[in-house]
């Protein structure tokens, strides 16, 4: 039998995939980026509003414990008089004394909420001076400036050069420059120290606390004790009620403008270029929450401040980071 040719119709076979079209080798060295984890619970956590229905729970709740409470307190210290009148008289003058210190407590918290409505008083005047250019409401907004800080001896020079420049003055803007400068400028650079160190504290406990909800609750601490810090500075002491609405304020505004979210701007560098590539998965975890702590910052500096940020410029997160962190992981930024 004779064999001739075979004829192949290589129109109907798949040709091989080439090189270029397999997948990309996984690199398993290439660490997963940091996302701030810590500070992303924190804000979360921070933010969230319960629901009417759960604080008309607590509300009764408490109301109801404070009922029985009472009852039973009268009831003992009652009793006690009945059998030994010189313990029962003793147990209700601690009574007395308890009552008299939770009325204290909360009368401060009034004070304190009473001092950041002034605050955010002020802001908005200022900010209806500005857009009308309205030079009389801008004297009522520096007057009131003067009498908030009448009382403290770090802004005494700034208060005396304002007296000096301010009749030189003729539109709101210019005025509330002025003020702006002299007066809030010093308290400016002392809220952002607290913002830096606040930003090292919780960089440097993510990096080396490994335990567990450790950089959760260090995060949540640091954060609180600045934002109460940066109000005091501003003339807005907080009580703990105070300090958590002023918490619940700014992680709001963070939450809803995307703000804590890694990727846009500063931390979108950090997080994708060399630096944190060399480092650790703990370290970059601890940069980006010293970053999104700083941010923090920032936005309570804006909710405590009396002024908007005009003359001044607004303190950057990218240089408060690096300057923050430089010394602590290497070169921060």
């Amino acid at each position: 039998m004779t064999k001739g040719p075979i004829l192949f119709d290589l129109d109907e076979t798949e040709a091989a995939p080439g090189p270029d079209a397999a997948p990309p080798v996984p690199d398993p060295e290439m660490p997963e980026a940091p996302e701030g984890r810590a500070m992303l619970t924190v804000a979360t956590l921070a933010a969230r509003r319960p629901s009417r229905l759960a604080r008309w729970f607590w509300g009764l709740l408490l109301t109801l414990l404070g009922a029985v409470l009472s009852v039973a307190a009268w009831d003992f210290a009652m009793g006690l008089i009945g059998r030994w009148p010189v313990v029962g008289y003793a147990i209700s003058a601690l009574i007395v004394a308890v009552l008299v210190l939770l009325l204290a407590i909360a009368v401060k918290e009034l004070a304190a909420f009473a001092r950041l409505g002034r605050l955010d008083t002020l802001f908005r005047k200022a900010e209806e001076a500005l857009s009308g250019d309205d030079l009389g409401k801008a004297r009522e907004v520096t007057r009131d400036l003067v009498k908030l800080y009448s009382g403290r001896e770090d802004t005494r020079w700034g208060r005396e050069r304002l007296a000096e420049a301010q009749a030189d003055q003729f539109d709101a803007a210019a005025l509330l420059g002025v003020a702006e400068t002299e007066l809030l400028g010093p308290l400016d650079a002392v809220a952002t120290r607290e913002v830096e160190a606040a930003a090292r504290q919780v960089a440097a406990v993510t990096a080396v606390v490994p335990l567990a909800l450790a950089d959760v609750a260090a995060a949540l601490t640091a954060n609180l004790r600045m934002i109460r810090r940066i109000a005091e500075i501003y003339g807005g002491r907080s009580g703990t009620l105070g300090s958590w609405r002023l918490a619940r304020a700014v992680m709001t505004h963070l939450v809803a403008t995307g703000a804590v979210a890694v990727g846009d701007d500063m931390l979108g560098s950090i997080a994708g270029g060399g630096v944190l590539s060399r480092l650790s998965r703990r370290f970059g975890e601890g940069v980006v929450n010293g970053a999104l702590t700083a941010r923090v910052g920032v936005a309570a500096m804006e909710v405590c401040r009396p002024l908007p940020f005009a003359r001044v410029r607004r303190p950057s997160v990218t240089s408060l980071v690096r300057r923050a962190l430089t010394g602590l992981f290497g070169q921060g930024g």
